[in-house]
């Protein structure tokens, strides 16, 4: 097991190691600054009161589509989303990046979850809203997948479908969140730049310590 993690492709290839570096660390700026923007929120100002009014409340059958994508971030779908992909990895022999889909969605939920609280915007008279963590699972898994996908594409093309699948992710997802009335779009935006943060550096971290087994 020793050599199969070590000899394994990395889990977040070189040519991404600086690009998606950049990235995390203004991602976590983005997440930063919003939590302090919606600190104890629940009003509707800028981007939220452009963008929610058009889509809450959503009719089918756009809603079905809508519950569909929420099932996937659930827990029960969530679970069997992240088996598989992480099946889907140990049979390709990518050891690394099976780990990384792990662990990168538990410390990306773990993240989202403690922020919750600490930034209190809540949505529909209580519910804590901010970050989304439907959107930051959606985009942790999709960016797990990508780098795999596209290690052995050049650094420019690697990064454009790396950075573009996790995007079209969390879109979709926080589109679905929003449509239900779980989330406000600042929300979503807040749950894709947790996950960019977060991923990353476990990615990193899993081939840091793969590389010394």
């Amino acid at each position: 097991m020793k050599t199969a993690v070590r000899s394994a492709p990395a889990a977040l290839p070189v040519p991404l190691r600086r690009p998606l570096t950049v990235v995390a660390l203004l991602a976590a700026i983005v997440v930063v600054v919003l939590g302090v923007l919606h600190f104890h929120d629940s009003g509707l100002t800028g981007l939220d009161a452009a963008v929610l009014p058009s889509l809450d409340g959503v009719q089918p059958p756009w809603r079905y589509l809508a519950l569909v994508f929420d099932f996937c971030g659930e827990p029960v779908g969530a679970t069997l989303l992240v088996a598989a992909i992480t099946i889907a990895c140990l049979a390709a022999r990518r050891v690394r990046t099976a780990l990384l889909t792990v662990l990168g969605i538990v410390v990306t939920v773990g993240v989202t979850t403690v922020l919750k609280p600490l930034v209190g915007r809540t949505i529909h008279g209580g519910y804590l809203s901010y970050p989304s963590g439907h959107t930051a699972l959606a985009t942790a898994l999709t960016l797990a997948v990508a780098m795999a996908l596209t290690s052995r594409f050049g650094r420019l093309a690697a990064f454009a479908v790396v950075l573009a699948s996790a995007l079209v992710a969390a879109l979709a997802m926080g589109w679905a969140e929003v449509a239900l009335g779980a989330h406000y779009p600042t929300d979503a935006v807040g749950g894709f730049c947790a996950a960019l943060a977060v991923i990353p550096a476990v990615a990193w971290l899993v081939d840091r310590v793969a590389d010394r087994i």
